[in-house]
C-alpha cells in the first residue's frame, strides 16, 4: 500500500505548482497517496485565525508529512503566519534549504566550481516566538529567546544529516560577539554537541562575514546552521546565488511530523497566467521523497528537471513574462523527460508519527548554584538620568543595592556622557553581593512602583557560577 501524504494546495499559484508538482510525481510513477486539506488564506478569513483546520491538524498528525504550497498571510485582523504557526505548531525545529547549481538556469555572479551547500535554520525560537510588548508609547520590546536544549537539538540534528550527506565541515553562524548570551548560548550548544561528531571540522562564523563570504565564494563552505532571524535572511541570499528563491527548495524537519514547501511567495500577479515556475515546489518535493527513501524516484526527477530546465533556454523565473516560460510546458517538458526512464520498483517504509498525550519538555539538569543576585526594573520616566537616581536611591533595602541605570542598552548612570540621548524607558538594576529571596525582590518592585510606572522585570541569576545577565554598554 502505497505512503500517504497530507498536500495543502496554497494560496495564489499555490494550487498551480502543486498541480504541476504532483502531475510530474505522477508521470515519475511515485508511489505515495494524497489526503488533500484546506489550509492558509482562506481558512483564516473563514474564521479559524491560524489558517488550519481541525480536518487538517489530524490529517498532519496521523501521516506525518505535510507537502505544502505557498500560503499568504492576511493582512491585518491580528492574523498570525500560517507558515510560522505550522512549523512551531508541529515542532519543526530545523529548516532545511540545499543549493546547487541548476543547468539551465542563469546565474547572477559566476560560482567556481561545483555547489552543494546545506543550511540548517533553527526554526522554533529566536524572535520568531513573536512575544513583543509596548513598554511605553515610545518604546516596542521584543523578546528574545534561544534554549540550550532547542539549539542542542538543531545542531544534532545538523551534525547527522552532515554525517549522512559525507560533509567534511560544519560551520556555526553566530553574533556572540555582541549577543553573548543568547548567541553566545547558541554557539556553546554548537561545539558541546561537536565533541560525538570528532570526524567533522567543526568551526564558526559572525554572521555579517557570512554574507560577504557568501557572495564571494559560497564553496568554501559545506554545511551551515543558524539561529532563526539570521538564518532567515542568509537562506534567502543563499537562494540568491543560485537564481533565486524559485530554485530553494525548503524541508521543515521535526522529530515526528515534517513539512516540505517552496519558501517563495504566492505572486498574486501572475495566477492563472501560466506563468508560475514549480522549480522549488518539485525540489521541496525530491527532499521529501528522499526523507520517505524513495532515494531513485528523488534522482530520476532532479536529473529530467536538469534536462527541462536545459531544453527551455531561458530563466524560468518567477517574474519572467509569457511567453518566456510556461507552466504546462515545463510539465510537458518534465513528462517527456521521465517517460525516458524505466519503472523504479520499491515503495516506502511509513515514518513513524509518535503518539503523544502531552508536549515533550526539553529540560537539562539544573545547575547546582542557581541564585538570584538582584533585579533590573524597566520603567518609563521622561526624567533625565541623574533625576530618575535620585529617586531610586532611597528604595535602596535587604542588601539591594543602585548599581546602574540604562537607557537603549547604554549606561546613563552613575557614568555617561551628556551627548546619549535617552528616550522614556530606563533599566534600573539592583544588585546584592548575596544570593537574595525572590520575596525581596517583588517588594523592591512595589517600592519602585510607587515612584515610577513600571514596564517589566528580569532577575539577576547567578547559574553554574556564572553571571547570567549582561552588562550595559560602558558598564565595567
Amino acid at each position: 500500500m502505497a505512503q500517504k501524504i497530507t498536500v495543502a494546495m496554497g494560496d495564489g499559484i499555490g494550487p498551480e505548482v502543486m498541480e504541476a508538482t504532483l502531475a510530474v510525481f505522477r508521470a515519475a510513477r511515485v508511489p505515495l497517496e494524497y489526503e488533500l486539506v484546506p489550509m492558509g488564506r482562506r481558512v483564516a478569513e473563514a474564521g479559524e485565525p491560524s489558517g488550519i483546520t481541525t480536518d487538517a491538524r489530524a490529517s498532519v498528525e496521523r501521516t506525518g508529512i505535510l507537502f505544502k504550497g505557498p500560503m499568504e498571510t492576511p493582512k491585518g485582523g491580528g492574523y498570525k503566519s500560517v507558515n510560522v504557526t505550522a512549523r512551531k505548531l508541529w515542532g519543526t525545529f530545523a529548516n532545511k534549504r540545499v543549493y546547487r547549481k541548476l543547468r539551465g538556469v542563469p546565474l547572477p555572479i559566476e560560482i567556481r566550481g561545483d555547489l552543494h551547500l546545506t543550511m540548517v535554520r533553527e526554526n522554533i525560537e529566536d524572535t520568531y516566538g513573536a512575544v513583543e510588548h509596548m513598554q511605553t508609547h515610545d518604546v516596542a520590546q521584543c523578546r528574545r529567546f534561544i534554549t540550550r536544549p532547542g539549539s542542542e537539538q538543531v545542531h544534532r540534528y545538523t551534525f547527522e544529516m552532515a554525517a549522512r550527506k559525507g560533509a567534511r565541515r560544519v560551520t556555526c553562524a553566530h553574533k556572540a560577539n555582541i549577543m553573548k548570551m543568547t548567541d553566545g548560548l547558541f554557539l556553546q550548544a554548537f561545539y558541546d554537541v561537536a565533541k560525538d561528531y570528532p570526524h567533522l571540522r567543526a568551526d564558526d562564523v559572525i554572521v555579517d562575514a557570512l554574507a560577504m563570504r557568501l557572495v564571494l565564494d559560497p564553496t568554501e563552505f559545506d554545511v551551515i546552521v543558524l539561529p532563526n532571524l539570521q538564518g532567515d535572511i542568509l537562506t534567502d541570499l543563499a537562494a540568491g546565488l543560485v537564481g533565486g528563491l524559485a530554485y530553494a527548495p525548503s524541508a521543515n524537519i521535526g522529530d515526528g511530523i515534517c513539512i516540505f514547501e517552496a519558501v517563495h511567495g504566492t505572486a498574486p500577479d501572475i495566477v492563472g497566467r501560466n506563468l508560475a515556475n514549480p522549480t522549488a515546489l518539485l525540489l521541496s518535493g525530491t527532499m521529501m521523497l528522499r526523507h520517505l527513501g524513495l532515494e531513485r524516484h528523488a534522482a530520476a526527477i532532479e536529473s529530467a528537471l536538469e534536462r527541462t530546465l536545459d531544453k527551455m533556454h531561458t530563466r524560468p523565473d518567477l517574474g519572467q513574462p509569457f511567453p518566456v516560460f510556461q507552466t504546462s510546458r515545463f510539465v510537458e517538458l518534465m513528462q517527456e523527460a521521465l517517460a525516458e526512464t524505466p519503472a523504479i520498483e520499491g515503495e516506502p517504509s511509513k515514518p513513524l508519527v509518535p503518539l503523544r498525550q502531552d508536549p515533550k519538555m526539553l529540560v537539562t539538569p539544573t545547575p547546582e548554584r542557581n541564585h538570584l543576585l538582584g533585579v533590573d526594573v524597566f520603567l518609563e520616566s521622561g526624567l533625565a538620568p541623574r533625576a530618575v537616581a535620585e529617586l531610586l536611591a532611597p528604595l535602596e533595602d535587604d542588601g539591594l543595592k543602585l548599581t546602574m541605570i540604562s537607557n537603549r542598552g547604554t549606561q546613563v548612570w552613575p557614568t555617561g556622557s551628556a551627548h546619549t540621548d535617552c528616550v522614556n524607558h530606563y533599566r534600573a538594576r539592583f544588585e546584592s553581593t548575596r544570593p537574595v529571596e525572590q520575596r525581596a525582590l517583588i517588594a523592591l518592585l512595589g517600592r519602585v512602583a510607587d515612584v515610577f510606572p513600571l514596564c517589566s522585570s528580569e532577575w539577576l541569576r547567578e547559574i553554574g557560577g556564572m553571571r547570567g545577565y549582561s552588562l550595559a554598554q560602558g558598564q565595567g
